[in-house]
């Protein structure tokens, strides 16, 4: 189901314009072997693929449609460290500090681990350093300062606090009222990164297969991989489909598919602009996004476009439809933007876990999935997929650590999945205006 919706909602994605796809990878014919059977050519899977072919494993990924064509290739861009404020939150109640540091740190390690592999391979997509976390009001800017002071005291990740009075040298907005500068955070061109991981992936041995949907896992010593019209018999499989988890045949992994929300996010862009104007509206360029549940994050492009994101919904209607709503939040931060068109607009499936919180692990010896990213997932999901890796090659401490991470199902699994949806997002609408 998600698949047939997607396909509407990614047909005029920016992203996709602005890139040359490499010719297309065959589908799987007939029956292969591998040491690891990936599902999934996003950040997760291309990652895992990449470092478990470093280690000498043969590996054969299995993308149901292109090489991300997922959140993985249309996300907002935004490269942050840490879980977001609901993922830190139940990390550190159900986590020792000594833990909690431990699960901070390879957050860390996987924009470290994005920059290196930017840099080994040669990726050209756009990287910028800097992100900026606004508050829209007095009231959320004393729990952003308090946000703060708690990273730099509990993690030593020092942010640079800017009060309402300074925040103008920052952005052109008078939206906000207070901010916080992340030097280490940043943005990119998110398919950009996501084919030159793909790239580096097959220069290293990896068989890709595009147009390969899974219909189905046999478990076992050693598990099969179907699909319409082939398989793949290997040692360990990865399932890293994310949102679409739930399109595949429900005997692959109904327990995990039951354990998030696929939430439908938009994100529009306008036409450029002189590159001076451009630059006059976020310092540095950075990244920025708002502190409220449902939140606008925008940035400038390297071809002087602004992209703003935001919107979270549970219906998956057509991105144009959402063109009038997303202008008018542009327009309440940058109102100086209005006489810009927006020619692009596009969305997509994030998979939304119910404590916010990632949800890494293992089913039985063999078979290891990592998923509920909920939106903030973009540098800690190629973490995943080394966690992974480390994993298959019996090195799971870090994996083991994450996968300790308690996750409850949304009730009644799959069915209920739009009404609770519903719910969710009145809820944090009524917390945002309260």
């Amino acid at each position: 189901m998600l698949l047939k919706q997607d396909q509407a909602l990614n047909q005029d994605s920016y992203y996709e314009a602005g890139v040359r796809r490499p010719a297309a990878s065959p589908a799987l014919e007939g029956r292969i072997d591998a040491d690891v059977c990936v599902v999934g050519a996003g950040l997760t899977g291309l990652s895992a693929a990449l470092e478990l072919a470093s280690r000498g494993y043969s590996v054969a990924v299995l993308e149901a449609r292109k090489v991300g064509w997922g959140a993985s290739g249309r996300n907002g861009g935004q490269v942050i460290v840490g879980f977001g404020h609901g993922g830190e939150d139940t990390i550190e109640a159900q986590f020792s500090a000594a833990d909690a540091r431990r699960a901070w740190d390879i957050s860390m390690q996987g924009l470290e681990l994005m920059q290196q592999r930017i840099a080994r391979h040669a990726i050209d997509c756009d990287y910028v350093p800097g992100y900026l976390n606004l508050a829209v009001n007095a009231r959320k800017a004393r729990a952003l300062q308090a946000r703060v002071e708690h990273m730099a005291r509990v993690y030593d990740h020092r942010q640079q606090w800017i009060p309402r009075a300074e925040l103008g040298g920052w952005i052109a907005s008078a939206r906000y009222h207070a901010a916080a500068f992340d030097p280490f955070s940043g943005h990119l061109h998110p398919l950009k990164y996501t084919l030159g991981l793909a790239a580096a992936a097959r220069t290293a041995g990896v068989r890709l297969f595009e147009d390969a949907p899974v219909i189905g896992l046999d478990r076992g010593d050693s598990p099969t991989v179907r699909t319409a019209r082939g398989a793949v018999k290997c040692r360990f499989v990865a399932l890293a489909a994310n949102a679409y988890l739930g399109e595949y045949d429900q005997g692959i992994a109904p327990r995990l598919a039951r354990r998030f929300l696929p939430v439908v996010t938009y994100t529009v862009a306008t036409e450029p602009m002189a590159p001076e104007r451009a630059d006059a509206l976020i310092r540095h360029r950075a990244a920025a996004g708002d502190t409220n549940h449902l939140l606008d994050y925008f940035r400038v492009s390297a071809d002087d476009r602004l992209l703003f994101g935001g919107g979270d919904s549970q219906s998956a209607a057509p991105p144009s439809q959402f063109i009038g709503p997303m202008r008018r939040r542009l327009l309440a931060v940058f109102p100086q933007l209005a006489d810009l068109s927006i020619p692009h607009a596009w969305g997509g499936f994030v998979d939304v876990s119910l404590n916010q919180a990632p949800d890494f692990g293992r089913l039985g010896s063999n078979v290891y999935y990592a998923q509920g990213f909920s939106g903030h997932g973009l540098a800690l999901s190629g973490m995943a997929g080394k966690l992974i890796a480390e994993a298959v090659a019996g090195q799971a401490e870090r994996l083991d650590l994450m996968a300790r991470l308690r996750h409850r199902a949304f009730p009644a699994g799959t069915w209920l999945r739009r009404p609770a949806l519903a719910l969710a997002m009145t809820y944090f609408r009524l917390l945002d205006l309260l």
